[in-house]
């Protein structure tokens, strides 16, 4: 399993530009038609307060942070951050069809090296995101670095299923995942790539302890779909 991804940034980049007009089915696809309930299930476990300042990373086509702009209200504020700006770019017309410009921000940066000062945020969240940055670890360590004490991250991903019956079905899913490129007429070899980081990303367990070296406390893991995805929801120590 991975924590880093060898693939040259500016290549996951294009990628992700091609991939930015079937994003949002081929991850219908990936989750088994089950992303949109994950999301829900995500935002409840998170338990978002009116007025919350967010961070949303590779936030896609922002459904995410939609949702956290929700959540937050018009007390609050919501950054939505990616590197891609075709991803951006589509997130926008959400935005904009859901008038939730004020409270949204989108922003084209990198999750590796935020442009933000310490202790920043009451939430910052990561969707189907982790598995593509360079390294996981260092992302983990901005988050810590950009949350106000008693802070929270959440992070919502694919993962390993644990029973080898549903472990052995995912992986069958994954060999045949990339064919369904076809069905929207998109290049298969990029599903090959998301596919594979999918498959290979570590499990909850691994993630949780990445978590807590990192310095997240109290890290509540909720497995989905039999651990074919999980939610981590961890705490910013309190500054003594």
């Amino acid at each position: 399993m991975s924590l880093t991804n060898s693939v040259p940034e500016k290549d996951v980049h294009d990628l992700f530009s091609r991939v930015a007009p079937h994003y949002d089915q081929m991850n219908n696809l990936i989750s088994l038609g089950t992303q949109n309930g994950w999301r829900k299930k995500f935002l409840r476990e998170l338990k978002v307060a009116p007025g919350d300042f967010a961070l949303d990373l590779c936030c896609g086509t922002g459904d995410i942070t939609i949702a956290l702009a929700k959540h937050v209200g018009p007390s609050g504020n919501v950054i939505g951050l990616d590197f891609n700006q075709d991803m951006l770019e589509l997130a926008d017309q959400k935005v904009r069809k859901q008038n939730l410009q004020k409270e949204i921000q989108l922003r084209q940066e990198d999750a590796m090296h935020l442009p933000y000062p310490d202790q920043s945020f009451d939430i910052v969240t990561i969707g189907f995101g982790l598995r593509n940055v360079p390294d996981a670890n260092q992302v983990l360590k901005e988050i810590y670095r950009v949350l106000k004490p008693t802070g929270k991250v959440g992070i919502l991903e694919t993962s390993q299923p644990t029973n080898s019956l549903v472990k052995l079905g995912w992986q069958t899913y994954f060999k045949l995942f990339p064919s369904f490129a076809k069905i929207l007429g998109a290049k298969v070899s990029d599903y090959q790539y998301l596919s594979h980081t999918t498959e290979k990303f570590v499990s909850a367990k691994h993630l949780k302890k990445m978590l807590e070296e990192n310095g997240f406390e109290n890290v509540q893991v909720k497995k989905l779909n039999l651990g074919a995805g999980a939610i981590h929801i961890g705490i910013k120590k309190k500054m003594r």
